[in-house]
């Protein structure tokens, strides 16, 4: 490693070793994964969608293509796009049209 900041990081959930300077692991397993959460939002909810391994830019792209299918507005924050209020099931059907593999993850 010839960055003191970096640090080796494992996943044993079929994921690939990576070396990362985010103190978080990435998940690296190319399953799409659709949350709906509310917390830190003043009861408001949002839908995260995580695990597309892009690049900004074009996860930038992506999150404004995927905001004009659901009407609404949104962001991409840490590798992270969040769209605003529940649309999972749309965000799902549009993201299996792309070719990506997408789970439903938490309620």
């Amino acid at each position: 490693m010839a960055n003191k900041e970096s640090r080796l990081v494992y996943s044993t959930d079929a994921g690939r070793i990576i070396e990362t300077q985010s103190p978080q692991a990435i998940e690296t397993d190319s399953t799409v994964r659709i949350r709906r959460e509310t917390k830190g939002r003043k009861g408001k909810g949002v839908t995260t969608v995580s695990g597309i391994g892009l690049a900004e830019a074009d996860l930038k792209t992506l999150a404004k293509q995927l905001k004009q299918k659901c009407s609404t507005g949104g962001t991409v924050k840490d590798g992270v796009i969040e769209i605003q209020g529940d649309h999972r099931e749309k965000l799902k059907t549009e993201l299996e049209k792309l070719g990506h593999t997408v789970k439903l993850a938490g309620g």
